[in-house]
C-alpha cells in the first residue's frame, strides 16, 4: 500500500509561442499592433468593406470582382432559412439555456440537414460553409426570439447579412447607419489567426471530420470563459459601476485586490488592439444616436484613469482591446449582453471555415497531418514507476 501520495510536477504550456501549422488566411502582429485578413489591414476593410466582401475574402482568398459578390450575396441570401425541424427543436429547449449550447447543438443539427454532408471535396466544404454563415444569424436571433416568447422573423431578402441580423433580432429594419456599424463589427472579428476556437476547429478538422463537427468543436471553445464573453463582462462592470463618480474607488478596489479592469490589455497585442481603436468612436456615435452616452462616456474615463493608474503603480501602458468598446456598441444596438458571445460567432464563423477549408485542402501545404500533440508523463501517486496492484480488501 502507497504510504504517502506524491504530488506529480505537472506543467502546462497552452502551447503558447509554439508555430504549429502555417496560415495565408491572417496575420496577428504583436509589437507593430496590426491585424491583416489575407493582405489587408483591418483599418481598411473596416472602413471600405462589406462583411460580405470580407468573408468571400476570407474564403476565396481574394476580395471579389462586382460580379463575384452579386452571386456571393445571393448564395448568402438563399441560404438564410432553416429547417423548421430546426425551429421546432429550438422551442423545445429551457428558455433559461445558455445561447452558446442552444448554437452549438443548432450546429451538429444542421449537418443531418445539409445535402453535402458526405461530400469531401473543397467545393463541397465552400458550399457548406456559406451556409453556416447565412444560417449562424438565423439560428442566434431565432433563438433569442423563441426564450422571449416572440415570434421569430424570417430573414429578409433585401437586406445585407448585418442588417439582416439587427432586423431578425428586433423585428424592424436597423438605421442605415446602425446596420453599417452592425457591419463593421462583423469583419472587425471575423478572423484572428490561430485563436483557441480557430486551433480547435484545425484540430477537429485535421481527423478529416466535416465542416459541421470542426464548427461545433469551434462554438463549445468560444462558449469558454477564458475565450469568449469578454465584452459581456465589460458590460456588467459597466452597470456594476454605474456612474462615473465611482469610477475612481472600482479601479483602486480592483487594482487593491490584484484583480483587473475587463476590456483592458491583451494577450498578443502589445501597443494596442487595431480593433478597439476602430470600435471606440463608434460607441460614441451610437451614444448620440440612441442618446444614451452614459455608457460610452464612462467606458472612456474608465479607459483613461485605468492608464494613468497602472502607469503610476506598475509603470506599464495597458490599452483597450476589441472587447471594451464592442460592449457598449452591441449594448446601444439592444442586443442583449448573454448574446454578445454568439454575435461573435456569428461573424467569426467566416474565418473559421476559411481554416477548416485551408486545414484540409491548402494546395501549398503538405498531406494533410492529423494533430497529434506529445505529453510528458509525470508519474502518478505511486512515484514514477509502476503502481503495484493491490486487492480491493487491502487498498
Amino acid at each position: 500500500m502507497v504510504e504517502e501520495c506524491q504530488t506529480p510536477d505537472f506543467k502546462n504550456t497552452g502551447l503558447r509561442g509554439m508555430v504549429i501549422a502555417s496560415t495565408r488566411i491572417s496575420d496577428v502582429q504583436s509589437e507593430a499592433s496590426k491585424l491583416i485578413y489575407r493582405g489587408y489591414l483591418i483599418e481598411d476593410l473596416a472602413e471600405e468593406a462589406t462583411f460580405e466582401e470580407v468573408a468571400h475574402l476570407l474564403l476565396n482568398e481574394k476580395l471579389p470582382s462586382e460580379a463575384e459578390l452579386k452571386d456571393f450575396n445571393a448564395r448568402l441570401v438563399k441560404e438564410r432559412a432553416v429547417p423548421e425541424e430546426l425551429l421546432a427543436a429550438l422551442r423545445l429547449f429551457p428558455k433559461d439555456a445558455l445561447p452558446m449550447d442552444v448554437l452549438q447543438s443548432s450546429v451538429a443539427f444542421l449537418a443531418a440537414f445539409d445535402p453535402d454532408i458526405e461530400d469531401t471535396s473543397k467545393e463541397a466544404s465552400v458550399r457548406m460553409g456559406i451556409r453556416l454563415i447565412a444560417k449562424f444569424a438565423t439560428v442566434v436571433a431565432a433563438w433569442d426570439r423563441i426564450r422571449k416568447g416572440d415570434m421569430v422573423v424570417p430573414p429578409s431578402d433585401e437586406l445585407g447579412h448585418a442588417a439582416n441580423f439587427l432586423y431578425m433580432l428586433s423585428g424592424k429594419p436597423p438605421e442605415d447607419q446602425v446596420g453599417r456599424f452592425m457591419d463593421i463589427c462583423l469583419t472587425l472579428h471575423a478572423e484572428h489567426s490561430f485563436n483557441a476556437s480557430t486551433f480547435g476547429a484545425r484540430k477537429v478538422s485535421s481527423t478529416q471530420a466535416h465542416l459541421y463537427a470542426a464548427v461545433a468543436a469551434a462554438v463549445g471553445s468560444l462558449s469558454g470563459p477564458l475565450h469568449g464573453g469578454a465584452n459581456t463582462r465589460v458590460m456588467k462592470m459597466l452597470k456594476e459601476i454605474g456612474d462615473k463618480e465611482r469610477i475612481d474607488g472600482y479601479i483602486k478596489e480592483q487594482l487593491d485586490a490584484g484583480g483587473k479592469i475587463m476590456g483592458l490589455g491583451h494577450a498578443v497585442y502589445k501597443n494596442g488592439d487595431p480593433r478597439a481603436r476602430i470600435l471606440a468612436p463608434m460607441s460614441k456615435k451610437l451614444g448620440e444616436l440612441t442618446g444614451e452616452s452614459k455608457w460610452y462616456e464612462m467606458s472612456a474615463e474608465l479607459e483613461e484613469k485605468t492608464k494613468a493608474a497602472f502607469k503610476e503603480k506598475k509603470g506599464i501602458e495597458i490599452f483597450p482591446n476589441v472587447d471594451f468598446y464592442s460592449a457598449t456598441v452591441y449594448n446601444a444596438m439592444g442586443i442583449p449582453m448573454d448574446l454578445f458571445t454568439p454575435v461573435f460567432a456569428v461573424s467569426r464563423i467566416s474565418g473559421w471555415v476559411a481554416h477548416v477549408v485551408e486545414e484540409k485542402f491548402a494546395e501549398a501545404a503538405p498531406k494533410p497531418m492529423l494533430y497529434r500533440p506529445k505529453s510528458e508523463y509525470v508519474g502518478d501517486y505511486c512515484g514514477p514507476e509502476e503502481c503495484a496492484w493491490e486487492p480491493i480488501d487491502k487498498r
